[in-house]
């Protein structure tokens, strides 16, 4: 297996990590905030499509998917949608509300598809460049495209344990 069909792979897996997580799950759901967390299920899913998303068109050069894509039109969150997540108050964050789980998993299928395409144009050399010295060790193109897919997984992961939660929830106050 290449270097590509690596970045390629893990490109994809937060995109379909995220429909088996939200599988289901209503609206309401979707932006709750478990135990008064000021992060929902839908924030999670936002922002690991933002972060991958704005970090990748820094890297390419590209305009994001948000907006290249009409994403920012179709989620219509104003100026806050435009943000990554990173230093959201609780309050911006529980303004992120998205009542469409499908929209969530497209964007998110959508930055993956569009970081895989990229790494498919980058050789080794260009995977080892040294783009970012104010990390310890400095960081390289390569490890920085691993970045985005980590965070983003590491997102969704959180999002399907609180979607895990809920439905719990929603089990025993049935049972």
């Amino acid at each position: 297996m290449k270097t590509h069909d690596i970045l390629r792979d893990a490109a994809s897996r937060p995109g379909i990590e995220a429909a088996v997580a939200v599988k289901g799950l209503s609206a309401e759901a979707l932006n709750a905030h478990p135990c008064g967390h000021p992060n929902s299920i839908a924030w999670l899913l936002w922002h690991a499509g933002r972060q991958m998303d704005m970090q990748l068109s820094a890297l390419n050069g590209q305009p994001q998917v948000w907006e290249a894509q009409g994403f920012r039109e179709r989620f219509n969150l104003g100026e806050l949608g435009d943000t990554i997540g990173y230093g959201h108050t609780p309050e911006q964050a529980r303004s992120i509300v998205v009542a469409d789980s499908a929209l969530l998993v497209e964007y998110l299928v959508a930055t993956g598809e569009a970081l895989a395409a990229y790494a498919q144009t980058l050789s080794e050399a260009d995977l080892s460049e040294v783009i970012d010295r104010s990390w310890t060790p400095a960081v390289t193109r390569g490890v920085r495209l691993v970045s985005l897919i980590d965070d983003a997984a590491q997102h969704v992961g959180q999002a399907a344990y609180a979607a895990g939660i809920l439905a719990a929830q929603d089990f025993a106050a049935q049972g």
